[in-house]
């Protein structure tokens, strides 16, 4: 691995402002899963060109085995660098999926990884920007998973495992989280608005941008304005295929598009 440091730690907690950005999350990205692949890719050609910024807040993969493999993501890995290339700004956000992904993953896109729950003036407001899965603090078990999978020692004694190990890890880790869903409540899977309101008020945002509860929407708290990116699965079948994004409009509000 030629980048020894965390994940966890790599991202950048500064964003430069957004002039005209779309937001996508929670794609899932994988081999097994070939429609879901091509519509990204007509995604990166047909809609990226026409924003300033392409912002990518988490679980772009279904699941990331470190950057010493990014060669198994090579025609994404291309796509993102072909955006960079003719001026877009790329900024990726780990999700609970793809938590390993490093700088050498965005160094090689052309992108900017940054941290969890950065803000970013947009719009003449102040966005807070966050993959969204800390906020769901009702599930107390995923907690303690999630601060266990984010710690620098537990990345870094992961990712020193040969490969094979990793997708055992993966595979048992993915096996549990669908178990434990179909006994957990729709309410505990969701983000708690008080924590969201609170972690907003700290960062002075106006605006908040999630993902991970797949459950697209617009929220008012108060003062401050939730946003929630819609998930993406074209491989669902039985007409439940679904894909979407966030993006802004003329500069001066948002709108859910699927």
């Amino acid at each position: 691995m030629a980048d020894t440091i965390a994940p966890a730690l790599a991202g950048e907690k500064e964003v430069a402002p957004l002039a005209n950005p779309v937001f996508i999350a929670d794609l899932h990205l994988a081999p097994e899963h070939p429609k879901t692949l091509m519509q990204f890719f007509r995604f990166m050609k047909t809609q990226v060109p026409y924003y300033s910024e392409l912002v990518i807040l988490g679980d772009l993969f279904d699941y990331w085995l470190g950057d010493d493999a990014i060669d198994t993501a090579a025609p994404v890995v291309k796509a993102l660098a072909y955006a960079s290339s003719i001026g877009k700004r790329v900024l990726i956000a780990q999700g609970n999926r793809d938590v390993m992904l490093g700088r050498d993953f965005a160094a090689a896109c052309g992108a900017t990884l940054i941290a969890p729950e950065v803000t970013a003036e947009c719009m003449g407001k102040k966005f807070l920007l966050s993959h969204g899965d800390e906020w769901c603090t009702k599930d107390t078990e995923y907690q303690k998973f999630r601060a266990m999978t984010r710690d620098p020692d537990w990345q870094l004694a992961a990712l020193a495992l040969p490969i094979e190990k990793r997708i055992e890890l993966a595979k048992s880790a993915r096996a549990k989280s669908i178990e434990a869903k179909k006994t957990a409540s729709s309410v505990m899977m969701d983000v708690v608005d008080v924590d969201v309101y609170k972690a907003a008020k700290a960062a002075g945002a106006d605006i908040v941008v999630h993902g991970h509860t797949h459950r697209p929407a617009s929220h008012e708290l108060a003062e401050i304005e939730r946003w929630v990116i819609p998930d993406w699965d074209l491989d669902a079948g039985s007409g439940k295929d679904h894909w979407g994004y966030i993006r802004t409009v003329n500069g001066q509000r948002l709108q859910i598009i699927m």
